[in-house]
């Protein structure tokens, strides 16, 4: 796409954007079957108290997870929504030990498998 812009004129963009914050990151989109994640799983998550401290906190372990890939504290019947990968059934039930039953804030989550990654990315439309 020729945008009639020098790249200097571009790379300097580039450079405010980072800086500003529009750009937050530069990454490459890995099929996670292919390093050995042959599942994903969308997960509600509700919790017992809403305190700011303790949301926090659940937001500190998901964070820390490798296997989440993404986190969202949400309105409705659930306080977050996550988006995480296993490598097989016991290795997310291993995930669920680690972020929910060892967690007496946790009240309960809800799990979906996806049986097909039809659309994945962080696209963001521009104009």
């Amino acid at each position: 796409m020729d945008t009639g812009l020098s790249v200097a004129t571009v790379q300097r963009r580039i450079r405010n954007m980072k800086a500003n914050g529009t750009i937050m990151a530069e990454t490459a989109l890995i099929n996670p079957k292919s390093v050995g994640y042959a599942m994903t799983f969308l997960i509600f998550v509700e919790l017992e108290h809403e305190r700011i401290d303790q949301i926090d906190a659940f937001r500190r372990k998901a964070k820390a997870e490798s296997q989440v890939q993404q986190c969202y504290y949400v309105t409705g019947e659930s306080d977050f929504a996550l988006i995480a990968l296993a490598r097989n059934m016991e290795d997310y039930e291993q995930l669920t030990h680690r972020l929910f039953f060892n967690d007496s804030n946790v009240k309960r989550f809800r799990t979906s498998v996806v049986m097909d990654r039809t659309k994945v990315g962080m696209d963001v439309p521009l104009g």
